[in-house]
């Protein structure tokens, strides 16, 4: 019995071969057959396209070629059919979302080549209005014991029954109150704040305003000041006994008397003279003016500042 057992001991603890499973044998042979099959298809592709290129347009492998696209023609134009809806749309939403975007990007530069040109054309007619300032200072008519400022208008009364402008400059430029404003046309008014960068003028046809005039022509003397209309004057204290005919210019008259003098130079245009009428009981002329400025359009103006004046 000991025997036995050593030998059933030795029979069981001696290494025993074990078996591969089938499975895995068969796996490797199918990735085998595959490799193979890649290889010759390659190769075959390979051949193929040398045969292809090297033998004549009417070659069998052309021959097989055109069949082939005869044969799938149906179906690509089927495939056509279908994505075309798909395609299109596609192709008008991505026109929308463009479109949009360009317009957006044109009108913006629409926006800007608008404000450019009426900023150019502003500076334009600054330009233009300051050249006919210029002009009339270098005419032998401008004041000779004046200097000039010439300033841009920078703020207009919110009421059209407020008949006063604010200037860019003031007593740093020398300007004070009581300072005659004018223009290339004509008479503008008076100053009559002057802070320290800036002035406000009130305009001729304000009610307060009175200036002594003249008529060019027939040497009649009176008083301009505001008519009815908001921008109308009127030349007023004409008496009968002088002559004023329509057309004729009315100037400042520029008067001295026994040490005082009138706060604006000699013959500075007014305005023309629209119609003049006398009644039996009036002492004087109603005369009617056209004024030389436009009030409502004034941008740019000169200031008169007496060269007496210590700054």
């Amino acid at each position: 019995m000991p025997r036995n057992r050593d030998a059933r001991l030795a029979v069981l603890g001696s290494p025993v071969p074990r078996s591969r499973p089938a499975g895995y044998s068969s796996r490797s042979a199918t990735a085998l057959r595959r490799r193979l099959v890649a290889g010759v298809l390659v190769f075959v592709s390979i051949v193929l396209i040398t045969i292809y290129f090297r033998e004549p347009s009417g070659g069998s492998l052309h021959g097989v070629q055109s069949a082939g696209a005869a044969v799938l023609r149906p179906f690509e134009v089927g495939a056509e059919r279908v994505a075309r809806p798909f395609r299109d749309a596609y192709g008008w939403f991505a026109g929308l979302v463009h479109a949009k975007s360009q317009n957006a990007r044109l009108r913006g530069e629409v926006d800007r080549l608008s404000q450019q040109v009426i900023q150019n054309q502003t500076a334009q007619q600054e330009n233009a209005d300051l050249k006919r300032q210029l002009h009339f200072v270098g005419l032998p008519s401008f004041p000779n014991d004046y200097d000039y400022v010439s300033t841009a208008i920078i703020g207009r009364p919110p009421s059209e029954f407020q008949q006063q402008v604010d200037i860019a400059a003031g007593s740093v430029n020398g300007i004070r109150k009581n300072d005659p404003v004018v223009t290339s046309d004509g008479l503008v008014g008076l100053v009559t704040e002057a802070a320290h960068n800036q002035a406000q003028v009130t305009l001729l046809t304000d009610p307060e305003q009175h200036v002594s005039a003249l008529d060019l022509t027939t040497k009649a003397t009176g008083m301009v000041s505001h008519g009815q209309g908001r921008t109308t004057l009127i030349f007023d204290r004409v008496q009968k006994s002088q002559t004023v005919r329509p057309g004729d210019w009315i100037v400042t008259s520029g008067w001295k008397s026994q040490g005082l003098a009138s706060l604006y130079p000699k013959g500075i245009p007014i305005g023309v003279v629209g119609g003049a009428s006398l009644s039996d009981l009036s002492l004087y002329w109603e005369i009617q003016l056209r004024p030389r400025v436009d009030f409502g359009s004034l941008q740019n103006v000169i200031v008169l500042v007496p060269k007496s004046r210590q700054r």
